[in-house]
């Protein structure tokens, strides 16, 4: 009995020391656990933190970027010239064409003497006039029908010219597809294009500017409808600066008509920040609308129409907006130089090399202009806009002071 009650009192002490060391275990491994808990927790919080730090990091970045933007000024110079017909009738002599010059000096030749004006600006727009098209069958009832080839559109690449409207009367010379041939043209060496219901958005510097093109000529006030829509588009779309080209008025008038200050004034009113005309072939005046400006006929300037026109005054439109704090600044920097559409003017032909002229030849155009825009404020009760003395808008192409 004895032996029996001390087997069952071993048996005891050893269940309690298996229960003991199994209490043992289970307390440490609960303390483990609690301490990888613990750890994983410290350690997610940790993460946490150093997420939100960064967040934190990226937004304050974000922040000063932004803040840096609105702080920043940007500048964009934009140049405006008018009518650029690159090729010529079949009827004119073939030996005095834009053609003919073309196959002997090549594409460079025919902006040489601007292209230090354009190289130096933010964007260069032009009125191409004509087709750029191999089509054989000239539109029905057309007196002048101009084209050149596909390559001429080189010209204005060799220009550095970026923008061109082509709502204008020669656009479809050839037939409607003379048209798309011209877009497809100037598409493949890079220059935007705009007109009727196509407008363009550009961006530059950060900065949209939206561009469209209206054709007046036998639509009159019933263009105006389409033009508004063009404007909201563009808004709609972005655009910073509106810049809106006509092809109106009458050939060889000075003055513009109704239909134009009407029009021009309605562009302005729906949100256009600058409006530039061609078509009568000859300088009109400009006038300041509501703190815009407005170039009612830039004139010929690269025109293949005319181997040796009367008038072969012209110039270059040139407008400075500025962007403070992303707002535009109404400071209406301008200027105009004055330019002869040919670099052999004097002797009354053209060789469509469109060049800037100096002293009292210069100075002639610049009288001219103001001329016609006095004479458009007395008519209509308009504002003259202020143009810049010819000494310091050449200042704008050689960067020296010009002696007058």
């Amino acid at each position: 009995m004895e032996e029996n009650k001390r087997r069952r009192e071993q048996e005891r002490r050893r269940e309690l020391r298996r229960r003991q060391v199994m209490r043992q275990r289970l307390m440490l491994g609960c303390g483990v656990l609690v301490l990888v808990l613990i750890l994983i927790v410290v350690l997610a919080v940790k993460g946490c933190s150093k997420k939100q730090k960064d967040i934190e990091a990226r937004k304050t970045q974000a922040a000063q970027k932004v803040e840096e933007k609105k702080d920043e000024t940007v500048s964009l110079l934009i140049s405006a010239a008018g009518d650029c017909t690159l090729g010529t009738d079949e009827y004119f002599n073939y030996s005095t064409s834009l053609n003919a010059k073309f196959e002997e000096e090549g594409a460079a030749f025919f902006f040489e003497n601007v292209k230090p004006v354009f190289s130096q600006d933010d964007l260069t727009i032009v009125n191409m006039e004509g087709t750029l098209t191999e089509e054989t069958s000239r539109a029905e009832g057309e007196e002048f029908a101009f084209k050149g080839d596909a390559d001429f559109a080189d010209i204005l690449v060799e220009g550095s010219v970026e923008a061109a409207n082509l709502a204008n009367n020669h656009t479809y010379d050839y037939g409607d597809k003379s048209y798309t041939d011209t877009i497809d043209a100037l598409d493949k060496v890079g220059i935007p294009t705009f007109g009727y219901d196509r407008t363009a958005l550009m961006e530059i510097k950060g900065v949209k500017v939206g561009l469209l093109g209206t054709y007046e000529l036998d639509l009159h006030m019933d263009c105006e409808e389409e033009m508004i829509e063009n404007i909201e588009s563009l808004k709609e779309q972005g655009a910073q600066i509106i810049i809106a080209t006509f092809h109106w008025g009458i050939e060889l008038d000075h003055v513009p008509n109704d239909t134009q200050v009407a029009l021009a004034h309605s562009a302005i009113d729906h949100g256009a920040d600058l409006v530039l005309g061609h078509h009568p072939h000859v300088l009109q005046g400009i006038e300041t609308y509501k703190g815009k400006n407005i170039i009612y006929s830039l004139a010929n300037f690269c025109f293949g129409g005319n181997s040796s026109p009367n008038d072969m005054d012209s110039m270059i439109y040139q407008q400075t907006f500025t962007f403070k704090n992303g707002e535009l600044q109404e400071d209406n920097d301008t200027r105009v130089i004055p330019v002869k559409v040919s670099s052999v003017w004097e002797t009354g032909m053209n060789n469509y090399q469109p060049t800037p002229v100096e002293g009292d030849t210069g100075q002639s155009i610049i009288d001219r202009i103001e001329e016609y825009s006095q004479s458009m404020a007395e008519e209509y009760g308009t504002e003259a806009a202020q143009i810049a003395q010819y000494g310091e808008a050449r200042q704008t192409i050689s960067g020296q002071e010009v002696e007058e």
